[in-house]
């Protein structure tokens, strides 16, 4: 009976991630034989494969909207609200792609994101011209996430790494984003918190901002019965921002729950989606 519900939650939340064509798609990233961009020992694909990353993307989507031309294009052109789970879908294809997968097929990956980079342009509600494919803006989204995935394994992940291979995992996230237009992104921990503060002063909470927040926070496109569980997820995703973005989000900061509460929840859900969703016969993970 565990092992049917095991395999159910398992599969439903694989769909929810990897979309309809999931599991095709994961076997053509992982079967296809030809070179990687990084090697099966690399820090990349312990982060990027543990159940800790559900935590740290939604962390990763409060922090980025803090740059008010990189949320109105996402406001913009993104379609976040009217189709959240395909754009997760694609995210997610696109971190495993680029992982996991060939080198050819992650320069493809790569190629065609930076075309749709190339066609998003507008203005934001104060008249700034803002375009998608400015390597100043992709240097936020990338720093921005880089910090989140990281922080969340550290916290949540199953085996956290030690300070030399998260820097490992700067350096590797650099890679793929130098393929997509970074200008010199940060390639070790104390660049990469460098990095953020120097954007701190382009960083304030618009409007699309803050709803943005209350639309991750408080109203998943999900059904009522499985809210409770995204909410443990998404106040852990809150507690992982860093003090001053909380601040901005205006989404206070109460220690003793946070200490006694937010935290255990995080890590019971992270290992509960690491049981469901670990392949058949692998052992269960320490």
């Amino acid at each position: 009976m565990l092992t049917v519900v095991r395999e159910q939650l398992g599969q439903a939340l694989f769909r929810r991630v990897a979309g309809p064509d999931g599991s095709a798609t994961r076997a053509r990233i992982h079967h296809t034989p030809g070179p990687r961009w990084f090697g099966p020992d690399r820090p990349i694909r312990t982060v990027h494969g543990d159940a800790s990353m559900f935590i740290g993307g939604i962390s990763a989507l409060l922090l980025q909207s803090l740059h008010p031309r990189a949320m109105a294009a996402v406001a913009g052109h993104s379609g976040f609200r009217g189709d959240p789970w395909g754009r997760l879908q694609r995210t997610s294809t696109f971190l495993a792609v680029t992982t996991y997968g060939t080198a050819d097929d992650a320069q493809l990956a790569v190629d065609r994101v930076r075309a749709i980079h190339d066609r998003i342009r507008g203005t934001t509600t104060d008249g700034e011209p803002y375009h998608a494919g400015d390597p100043h803006l992709l240097g936020w989204v990338h720093a921005a996430e880089t910090d989140s995935f990281l922080r969340a394994h550290e916290r949540y992940g199953a085996h956290p790494l030690d300070p030399a291979d998260y820097d490992a995992y700067v350096a590797d996230t650099a890679r793929v984003a130098t393929a997509l237009g970074v200008s010199d992104p940060p390639r070790d921990r104390r660049e990469l918190a460098e990095r953020l503060t120097a954007y701190r002063p382009e960083l304030r909470a618009t409007p699309e901002a803050r709803s943005a927040a209350r639309f991750l926070l408080f109203q998943p496109p999900l059904p009522l019965p499985v809210r409770p569980f995204y909410g443990g997820l998404a106040a852990n995703a809150v507690a992982l921002l860093p003090p001053w973005a909380r601040g901005m989000l205006w989404l206070p900061r109460v220690p003793v729950i946070e200490d006694l509460a937010v935290r255990p929840t995080g890590q019971a859900l992270t290992r509960t989606i690491r049981w469901a969703m670990r392949p058949p016969g692998q052992s269960r993970p320490t």
